[in-house]
């Protein structure tokens, strides 16, 4: 019950409680209607006072309240804005990410705010913390699901990108088929002759990452013959990876080739085997997945898969506006590509020793 309101709410038919009106706001803070639209739209200074405008606030924070953007903006005619949230663009990957949307967005007139994590790629904070917001819909990668996770009751569409498909509160995914690029990279190396692998794995928690390791270990057991000698996890900077790829070429056998789940490991692994008097690609081969400008900065250049950063930028803005508009978005695979460059080559003669055996 809230208060002054004299009455119950009573649950929807999915046995949910109704979604908190900006009356129910009202009634919590004791005051009207057009003094929580001021308050939430951020119009209230010089109209309502500091401590009236933090009661409503917090009302609308201990009610779960927030306003349905999309209709109103439907109301009132005004251009539709979508809000981009991923890791901060310091990460190149995410900025071909934004490049991406953004262009799709100024073909169909929508604006695009950018909402990049400040932990990098950490979870995000709530970027509806800010009773100020006024966006339609949201896309979002992954690495910022959990602060997300109320948005489906909040009346805003949700778009995910390299996440898991059918996981609520997104209504549409849009992935790059990053299974199909480790079988990529693993028939590559098969291919050469590799039969001792090593996993250079990302310390971070996502699904996408789950599933680089889950479709390795499975793609190299097929085989019969093939085997994964050593997994070494390591943030996603070239001195963890560095750090983690030096453990991994000590391990006995010295794995001949360095599966890396992203070009930034990668790098560290090439770094480690140069440390080690280890020469890439004739004692151990390195793979990485990005394509990012890293993987020709290097030498040798990186054999790498090439995710479509730009093109899920795209998709993900394409399928906001599809249910913006009312229609079934569903789930996005986008196809990907193993580029081979110089760091990938046959197994050295007699498979791998450790270094110091």
């Amino acid at each position: 019950m809230s208060r002054g309101s004299g009455t119950t709410a009573r649950a929807d038919g999915g046995g949910r409680p109704p979604r908190p009106t900006s009356r129910d706001v009202a009634d919590r803070a004791g005051v009207s209607q057009a003094t929580v639209s001021l308050v939430l739209r951020d119009r209230w200074h010089g109209r309502v006072s500091p401590a009236r405008a933090e009661s409503v606030r917090e009302a609308a924070r201990e009610l779960g309240y927030r306003p349905n953007l999309a209709a109103r903006s439907l109301r009132l005619g005004q251009r539709r804005t979508a809000l981009l949230v991923v890791p901060a663009l310091t990460t190149e990957f995410f900025a071909r990410v934004h490049s991406g949307a953004a262009r799709m967005a100024d073909e169909h007139d929508i604006g695009v705010v950018l909402y990049p994590s400040p932990g990098g790629v950490g979870p995000a904070p709530d970027p509806f913390a800010s009773a100020s917001a006024t966006v339609d819909g949201v896309i979002a990668s992954s690495m910022a699901a959990d602060a997300l996770a109320g948005l489906r009751d909040g009346g805003l569409p949700l778009v995910m990108l390299d996440s898991e498909p059918g996981l609520a509160p997104a209504v549409a995914t849009v992935n790059p088929d990053i299974a199909d690029g480790m079988r990529q990279v693993c028939a590559h190396l098969l291919e050469l002759g590799h039969r001792d692998f090593g996993h250079l794995a990302a310390a971070v928690d996502t699904w996408t990452f789950h599933s680089r390791a889950r479709v390795l270990a499975e793609s190299l057991a097929a085989t019969g013959s093939a085997r994964l000698v050593t997994v070494q996890h390591a943030a996603l900077t070239v001195r963890e990876a560095t750090a983690a790829a030096e453990r991994a070429l000590r391990a006995s056998p010295r794995p001949t080739a360095l599966v890396c789940d992203d070009d930034v490991l990668a790098a560290g692994a090439c770094k480690a085997a140069r440390r080690m008097g280890l020469r890439v690609p004739q004692d151990v081969s390195v793979t990485g997945i990005d394509d990012l400008v890293l993987a020709a900065a290097v030498e040798p250049e990186l054999t790498t898969v090439r995710l479509p950063a730009e093109e899920m930028g795209a998709a993900g803005l394409a399928a906001l506006l599809s249910v913006i508009g009312g229609r079934e978005a569903g789930n996005t695979l986008l196809p990907v590509e193993l580029v081979r460059r110089g760091s990938t080559a046959p197994p050295p003669d007699g498979g791998g020793v450790a270094p110091g055996h």
